[in-house]
């Protein structure tokens, strides 16, 4: 395992790791007093925060997206906002404005900008796909960049941020769908479903009776970004590194890597593969969960632990495979089983690019 600061001992390492995965673990029982079940669904919002990127979490209504969000935030002792997204939100109404001010004393005018919602450093986007396309792009800048440029002026966001976005995926009147740009910002999409029995008797117990559940700060802005450089000096060996490029490279039609080859699923059913940024959030979200699995290197297990997560939304169907009623997901686990994790070597790599 690697560190930025190039002077800690193996030992520090180590109980550097320990301390990450005792923090991680009492940060998902603390989300866990209010949102019963859905411990994947948790774990992996809990991954995507330490590899620093946003999360688009998609179900029906009533799932308790908006609730996760919000306990997230009073677990992280970090400024929360939600915004919810309607066709008559302008950009101005996330991002803020410049108004005339008027000095008191000497009368004289000028203009003051007031910082939007977009400014806390959790932010729920709620039902995101609400709002116009222009109102959309508001966001894109704050969660690649992390900064906001109004009137020619950029004001950097504090850090940590991440934006949280909430969609339904049934009713789509009235609704205006990601654009691609968006959807390649978000590090996880992630599917909530419906809980199970005994989940639901135990949501019925919290939320019907006379006690509520009290959330306690667990980790604070410094302790994010002190966590989130360790995860970064996880060790990937190059085989892995390797591996996740080769995730990608297969969901490209027409390229050497396609799965399945000429007649497999990714040619005859994918119009646009993954990106750049796919590979590094998988990569980013393999680190964080060998270090909860209380590992200090990236295996291939880790890698397709979070490809599911890391390439859904990035990867693009054609026609056929709506006539054919063939989903992202169906292609992402055809891609995951049909690539190979052994390493190709660097020769192959260089034909296929």
């Amino acid at each position: 395992m690697a560190d930025s600061s190039m002077d800690r001992t193996p030992a520090e390492v180590r109980e550097k790791c320990e301390a990450f995965r005792r923090t991680f673990a009492t940060l998902k029982g603390e989300v866990g007093k209010v949102v019963v079940g859905h411990s994947e669904v948790v774990e992996a919002v809990l991954i995507s925060l330490f590899a620093g990127g946003n999360v688009l979490l998609e179900g029906v209504p009533g799932l308790g997206k908006t609730l996760l969000v919000r306990t997230l935030a009073q677990s992280l002792s970090l400024p929360f906002s939600r915004i919810q997204f309607t066709p008559d939100l302008m950009p101005a109404d996330v991002i803020g404005t410049n108004i005339v001010m008027e000095d008191p004393d000497t009368g004289r005018r000028k203009f003051e900008f007031q910082r939007g919602p977009i400014f806390a450093q959790v932010v729920l986007a709620d039902e995101i796909n609400r709002a116009t396309p222009k109102t959309q792009s508001a966001l894109l800048e704050a969660m690649q960049e992390r900064s906001v440029t109004v009137s020619g002026h950029t004001y950097k966001l504090d850090q940590p941020f991440i934006v949280l976005a909430t969609q339904n995926p049934i009713e789509q009147e009235g609704t205006y769908p990601l654009p691609e740009a968006q959807m390649d910002r978000f590090i996880f999409k992630i599917n909530v479903g419906y809980s199970q029995l005994d989940d639901l008797m135990t949501i019925l117990d919290r939320t019907t009776g006379a006690e509520t559940p009290e959330v306690k700060p667990v980790l604070d802005g410094p302790g994010i970004l002190e966590a989130q450089r360790l995860i970064r000096g996880v060790v990937v060996a190059p085989h892995v590194k390797e591996y996740a490029a080769r995730l990608c490279l297969a969901t490209h039609p027409d390229g050497k890597f396609a799965a399945g080859g000429a007649s497999g699923p990714t040619n005859t059913y994918v119009r646009c593969g993954a990106s750049p940024r796919a590979a590094q959030a998988l990569v980013l979200g393999a680190k964080v969960r060998a270090v909860t699995d209380g590992r200090y290197h990236v295996s291939n297990a880790d890698i397709k632990g979070v490809a599911l997560l890391c390439l859904r939304h990035r990867v693009l169907l054609n026609f056929e495979a709506e006539a054919d009623r063939v989903s992202q997901d169906d292609i992402v686990r055809q891609v995951l089983e049909m690539t190979p994790t052994e390493p190709v070597g660097a020769a192959a790599m260089a034909g296929a690019r």
